[in-house]
């Protein structure tokens, strides 16, 4: 049953569950460590990009090693503040920390074969395909509040301990191609990605709402009240942090056209003629090669 919740518990009751902590502190030292070797090359590294893999660090950190953890399975506001960190705000710090772009740089050889390996794999390229993380993103999200689950992971903590895995992995995998600068099989073109988001809105609205419209408790474990605020905190956060997101896609998107045209402007007053005329001959191309490829009668 939903308890009461002591706020300075939620500040002050830190704990250090031994195999977070350990992925934490693992990732931020190879993270640190792979800068320092760049540096030691001579090369230089964004520290914003440092800041952001830092601080999606630190908030998975807050999720599951705060007072947050503390009342993950018996308050559901806190449980679902919890779930959005995992899955909408750590992901997208995270890429934009770009950490596959810096051991492709930083790394040794057999490092970066092995890793270049990996992306281009069968099952890398199925995991992250637009459409296969869209549908882990929100369908996990139906799948865990519109079935019988969530109150099972309350009686089971190592189930409980997964679904916090699955919210960070299916956020990054959803987040990765939309904000993330690494490389990767599937690159979105800025309106797609724009596109990507706005399709994924509903889910977390049309659980909150249905959370928040339900005149009757869906679990035992948690009052109608807490599993209503739990939904206002799922539908207007979700909300919100989408635009959030969206303000960064956006701001990408002049950025890179920013370059593109300091680029032209350097190539001197030809160079869009020059572009066009690029296009053209590829457009003719592609053209003559479908032409080519149609069956003779």
């Amino acid at each position: 049953m939903t308890v009461p919740v002591d706020w300075r518990t939620v500040v002050t009751a830190w704990s250090a569950p031994p195999l977070p902590v350990t992925v934490l502190v693992g990732a931020a030292l190879t993270y640190a460590w792979g800068v320092a070797r760049l540096r030691h090359r001579g090369r230089s590294w964004p520290l914003a990009r440092s800041f952001a893999f830092g601080g999606g660090l630190a908030v998975v950190a807050i999720a599951l090693c705060s007072g947050l953890a503390h009342y993950d399975t018996t308050v559901f506001a806190l449980h679902v503040v919890q779930h959005m960190l995992l899955a909408m705000v750590a992901p997208p710090l995270l890429a934009l920390g770009a950490p596959i772009t810096l051991a492709l740089q930083g790394g040794s050889r057999p490092v970066q074969e092995r890793l270049l390996r990996a992306l281009h794999s069968a099952p890398v390229t199925v995991l992250t395909h637009p459409v296969v993380t869209w549908v882990l993103f929100g369908g996990s999200l139906i799948a865990l509040y519109a079935t019988g689950l969530y109150p099972i992971t309350l009686r089971h903590p190592w189930l409980h301990d997964l679904v916090h895995v699955h919210f960070l992995v299916t956020g990054m995998l959803f987040f990765w191609p939309v904000v993330g600068l690494d490389p990767g099989r599937w690159r979105l073109p800025f309106g797609a990605r724009l596109l990507y988001l706005l399709v994924a809105v509903p889910f977390h609205a049309v659980v909150g709402v249905t959370l928040i419209s339900t005149p009757a408790p869906l679990w035992s474990a948690h009052t109608l009240a807490d599993q209503q605020t739990g939904g206002g905190v799922m539908m207007l956060g979700g909300d919100l942090l989408t635009v959030v997101i969206l303000a960064v896609v956006f701001a990408q998107w002049a950025s890179a056209e920013e370059r593109a045209a300091v680029r032209l402007d350097a190539m001197g007053p030809d160079a869009s003629t020059l572009e066009g005329n690029v296009t053209a001959v590829g457009d003719v191309t592609a053209v003559a090669a479908s032409s080519s490829a149609m069956p003779t009668r």
